[in-house]
């Protein structure tokens, strides 16, 4: 008789995981299900489900070959349970185990339907990331602002990552301010390592195929790595070729150019089939070696060991309800055309399109421009946070939440952010090449062809000026607001007004 299940789910393709380590070869049985409950929740890209799928199987078929006892059901499988809960009562009566040995789940959600197993569920904490829930919880208390650069100071100093004894390499913590050059003529990087889909992949694809065909995205062609060699190929192909421009232009956006230096490694730290900290040594490595400069080696280094871990101990911090806050009380419906409708603005046509394509668009795409259209037009969080959580094949409550409904949309009030990340048709002018061929003018603020983002900037900082008016970082922008004359101001408030009612009513704007 098997005395424990050791649960391992679609994100937790590693065998560091906790659960795995605790368990005993020749007596413990593994559990892995492609299950419909984890697979609609929200309507997944199919390119995100091809991923997982293929990957765990093929993680299931490497830990058969060790001589695991491997229990894999598949999506299709005629006994499948449909969630996670069902297939552990399932196995668990199969095999007679009476406990279950999991590593804690990146989603309250699943969390509590574990806990509420009516199996005895031990849950471990997850060991690949670099601060454990406790750590981050000592480090914030007590903190009026949470703010991610004192942590990340925190994290280099445990980790010694790009550290010369106690000080900063370079003399200085954060290159930023070298890392916001704007689009450049053009790309020397040929983009991400792509991968033919092997036997294995593509009966996932015909599968996803099959049962998802009707979700937003486009699933072939696809080429995301499927398991830790092709994922590690990948890492060594873009810090070799990606890495020494990364920095420089890492918030830049063109058309045609879906990549540009971006590294496209999240997914596969998220789903476990690399670890943050063997990428940021890789990186250090490079720097050291004098193949990348230090604003690129350090500007990634801060988005995995700074903004990554801060998202998750927010995420755990913050408690189950943080991704349905909505702080400033905004209930439009999100707009049709981040589903693939029509629309003029060509920022968001690119952003959009990019992303039903690759399952993938970069920072600056889903905060400055998804993220500040929604967040300028009054969309409710939880519409946007789930649209988020859908269409990128990173995208895991735990750090998808706190981006969204946190930095985005600042919808938690102020945990993430100290103002709103909001600003005009300008900034998407700067650092992108999408103005030039939009049906709007981005230099005409208002009246025929005025970019849209020019309105609802004043038009949102107007109807939360009570909130935000008193800000220190916002006093500038009401100061502006406040010296135009009445007409200009009812002018601007009027004909964005007009667009918001015309996007509610389903008209193409």
């Amino acid at each position: 008789m098997v005395s424990r299940l050791i649960l391992i789910l679609g994100d937790q393709l590693s065998e560091e995981i906790p659960a795995l380590a605790e368990a005993k070869k020749g007596e413990d049985v593994i559990v892995m299900a492609e299950v419909r409950d984890e697979a609609t929740y929200v309507r997944h890209h199919p390119k995100k489900i091809a991923f997982l799928f293929a990957a765990m199987r093929k993680f299931a078929a490497r830990l058969a070959d060790a001589g695991w006892d491997v229990r894999y059901t598949r999506y299709d499988d005629p006994q499948n349970a449909g969630s996670i809960p069902g297939e552990l009562l399932r196995r668990a009566e199969e095999t007679g185990a009476q406990e279950v040995i999991a590593t804690q789940p990146g989603e309250w959600r699943l969390i509590q339907l574990l806990d509420e197993m009516p199996l005895p569920v031990s849950q471990l904490e997850d060991t690949r990331f670099i601060a454990s829930h406790a750590e981050f919880a000592n480090w914030a208390e007590g903190r009026k602002e949470l703010r991610m650069e004192w942590f990340y100071r925190e994290m280099r100093r445990k980790t010694g990552l790009l550290m010369k004894g106690d000080e900063p390499a370079g003399g200085k913590w954060n290159f930023d301010h070298e890392n916001r050059k704007p689009a450049p003529d053009g790309i020397e990087y040929s983009g991400p390592m792509q991968f033919t889909p092997d036997a294995v992949v593509e009966e996932v694809l015909d599968l996803v195929e099959a049962e998802f065909g009707e979700n937003f995205g486009t699933l072939r062609p696809f080429w995301f790595a499927t398991d830790q060699g092709d994922a590690r190929r990948h890492l060594a192909h873009w810090i070799k070729h990606g890495l020494p421009l990364f920095g420089d232009y890492q918030d830049a956006m063109l058309e045609d150019e879906q990549f540009l230096y971006h590294s496209l490694v999240g997914l596969y730290i998220n789903a476990g089939l690399l670890h943050p900290m063997e990428v940021c040594r890789a990186v250090e490595a490079a720097w050291q070696d004098g193949d990348a400069p230090i604003n690129a080696a350090e500007g990634y280094i801060r988005q995995v060991i700074g903004w990554r871990e801060y998202v998750r101990g927010i995420y755990f911090l913050e408690g189950p309800d943080y991704s349905r806050r909505n702080n400033l009380n905004q209930q439009r419906r999100l707009p049709e055309l981040y589903w693939g409708g029509e629309t003029r603005m060509n920022c968001l046509a690119q952003a959009v399109v990019q992303t039903r394509d690759e399952a993938y668009a970069h920072h600056i795409q889903r905060l400055m421009v998804t993220g500040n259209f929604a967040l300028l037009a009054g969309v409710n969080p939880t519409e946007v946070h789930e649209w988020y959580l859908a269409v990128y094949a990173d995208a895991y409550e735990w750090v998808e939440a706190p981006n969204t409904v946190g930095m985005s949309q600042f919808a938690d009030g102020g945990v993430v952010g100290s103002k709103p990340y909001v600003s005009s048709g300008n900034y998407i002018n700067k650092m992108s090449d999408y103005c030039k061929r939009c049906h709007y003018d981005v230099k005409t603020k208002t009246g025929e062809g005025a970019c849209p983002f020019n309105l609802l900037y004043w038009h949102f900082l107007d109807r939360h000026r009570h909130r935000f008016e008193g800000n220190p970082r916002m006093a500038q922008m009401y100061r502006t607001w406040y010296r135009m004359d009445e007409q200009k101001r009812k002018t601007i408030l009027d004909e964005a007004g007009a667009f918001l009612k015309m996007m509610s009513d389903g008209a193409v704007v």
